[in-house]
């Protein structure tokens, strides 16, 4: 028996959530396959910044927030993703 007001489609939160896991495991398996080499890291470092901006957009609620707080999470994780590749470029 169905409730009147039953959903039957997933909510955003958990389509979401699935995508987070489906990036967690692409870089799990990159390790566990022993991948390496620049592009390998950059990929995987690209992948960790995007699940980041997932989790601020929509598990901290700033993906409806006007103003400040987008454009400076959005901005840091930028700096910190260009810092990361450019000291992991720069060395060995």
């Amino acid at each position: 028996m169905t409730e009147p007001n039953s959903r039957r489609w997933i909510r955003p939160c958990t389509v979401i959530w699935l995508v987070l896991m489906g990036l967690t495991f692409v870089t799990y398996a990159a390790g566990e396959l022993g991948l390496s080499g620049k592009a390998m890291i950059i990929t995987l470092l690209i992948i960790a910044l995007v699940k980041a901006q997932m989790v601020a957009d929509y598990f901290m609620g700033l993906r409806w927030v006007r103003g400040f707080w987008r454009p400076v999470v959005t901005g840091y994780l930028l700096v910190l993703g260009a810092l990361i590749a450019t000291a992991f470029l720069t060395t060995g």
